[in-house]
Formats: structure tokens, sequence, C-alpha cells
């Protein structure tokens, strides 16, 4: 075989090889994208009026002092309650298990307030040119985690079981914050008393049944939502562990405040091992009428 001839069959392989490829890229992204709607439905399709419409800070007497504070600070009174968000990030993801592999990311989520729920559709540069897709999600009471290299080889797969929703329908309670009429007691929030800074909240769906407690700062702002236990992945198996969300940077947006900034943290032993860290570049809000 001439060489002018190895050449063009080198030429042929390769250009074959990008072909495939790049279908199999696109494929990818289609595949990942029907399941992030399919998703997003299902969330939509399980939403209900909040009720009431609107926030009457009357609704306030008796609860604990700081809670008290927190929402004369972050919210307006009347203005109408959060039915649903959207909202998107930007940061860093620990993809390490115990060492330090922090990776960029960014991601869309959608909330509905009422019933509680939401999908988080991430993307997370795990090395150079390589992208893993990332579903984490609740939705009508069920708990999700799927992570798939370019949205088309599945490498994590978790649902449908009680730690799942347990862990997920967690997130959307401490990521409260970012839609914070959905912490009132009309909304369905029981507040306890803790100390002068600080008081634990407990929210039911379904039926799991959660605890939190909240820590406010000197402006009577939330500053960080920590669980006694949250399930984790560890050497393949699932551990309850301490855990930790951190949030600050608050802005005033549609009469409320809340923070753009945050960090997410384990903390085995009384000791935060962060694994997310991430800001707020889009916040839409959807309200009942």
């Amino acid at each position: 075989m001439t060489q002018a001839r190895v050449s063009t069959v080198v030429f042929a392989v390769l250009v074959g090889a990008a072909v495939c490829a790049g279908a199999a890229l696109v494929w990818g992204a289609v595949r990942w994208g029907g399941e992030t709607r399919a998703l997003t439905e299902r969330l939509d399709a399980a939403r209900t009026p909040p009720t009431p419409a609107r926030y009457d800070a009357r609704e306030l007497g008796g609860l604990p002092a700081p809670v008290q504070r927190y929402f004369r600070t972050a919210l307006t009174d009347g203005q109408p309650v959060i039915l649903g968000v959207r909202m998107v990030q930007a940061g860093m993801f620990n993809v390490g298990e115990d060492a330090q592999a922090w990776r960029p990311f960014t991601a869309t989520q959608r909330v509905g307030t009422r019933r509680p729920g939401f999908v988080w559709d991430a993307r997370v540069e795990v090395m150079p040119a390589t992208t893993v897709n990332v579903h984490d999600a609740y939705v009508a009471g069920e708990g999700l985690l799927q992570a798939a290299i370019f949205g088309l080889v599945d490498v994590a797969s978790v649902r449908g079981t009680p730690a799942a929703a347990r862990a997920e329908f967690m997130r959307f309670f401490a990521e409260c914050v970012w839609y914070p009429t959905a912490l009132l007691p009309s909304q369905g929030v029981r507040w306890e008393a803790v100390d002068d800074r600080s008081a634990r909240a407990t929210l039911a769906d379904g039926g799991v049944e959660l605890a939190l407690l909240f820590r406010f700062d000197e402006r009577g702002l939330v500053e960080s939502v920590r669980a006694d236990a949250r399930e984790r992945s560890v050497g393949g198996e699932l551990v309850a562990t301490p855990w930790e969300a951190r949030v600050w940077d608050y802005e005033t947006r549609d009469g409320m405040k809340v923070p753009m900034q945050g960090e997410v943290a384990w903390r085995p032993g009384g000791v935060a091992k962060p694994y997310w860290r991430g800001r707020i570049t889009r916040l839409e809000y959807e309200f009942a009428r």
C-alpha cells in the first residue's frame, strides 16, 4: 500500500470516528434533555395552589423571636406566596469521596413549593472535554440521583428508596432560604425555639417528616441550616452523617431578601468537609395569584 493510500485510510478512519463521536454526543444530549423534561413535567403535575396566596405578618404571632425577626427582615408584608422558582447556578463541586477533587459545574434548577419538589439539572466538568450530567431531584415524594457521562453512559442511578426520598426532601427544605415564603407556618412549617439565634423547623411531605436547625445572623437572616444526619455514600454504602448548608451575600429580589452564595458540607466528627460551593447567577419567581 502506498503512503498516499495509507494516509487516505487513516484520514477516513479519523473522520468516521469523529462522526460517531459527534453522533453519540448528540444522542446523549437528546436523551438527557428528554429525561429532564419528563422530570419537570412530573414536578409541574404535582403542583397545588398555596393557601393563603399572600403573606400576612399577623401569622408570625407566637413564633420564636429569631424566626419572627427573620420573616420581618426577609419578607414584605402582603407579598404573594412563591409558587415556583427557576434558578441558574455556577460553582465548584468536589467529586472526590475523601480527597479534594474540585471541578466546575453549571446547573439549572426548577422548584415547586406545593407539593414540595425540585429538579436540579447540572453539568460537571470532571476533566478537560469530559462532562458528567447530573440529575438531583425530589418529585412527587420520590428522591432521585442520576449521573451520566455526556448524558449517555450512566455512572450512578439511585431512585425510589426511602433514604433517597429523605435526603432529597432535606435538600428542598434547607434550600427554602431561596423561596422563603415556603418556611411560613401557613405553608406547613412548625417552628420550635432553641435559643436567641436559632430555631428548629419541622416539615412533612407524604410519609417523610424532617427537622432542621436554622441559625440566624445578627441581621436576623439565615446563616446556616443543619441536620443531625443525612445519608451519604461511603465506600458504596449509605452512612448517616451530620450535614450543613451555609449561605451569605443576601440581595433583595421581588421584595424578599435571599442569599446569592452558599456552601454545603458533610460534618463527620464535627469537622466540615465541603462538597458544593456555588452562586446564583439568575433567579426567577412565579407567585400565587
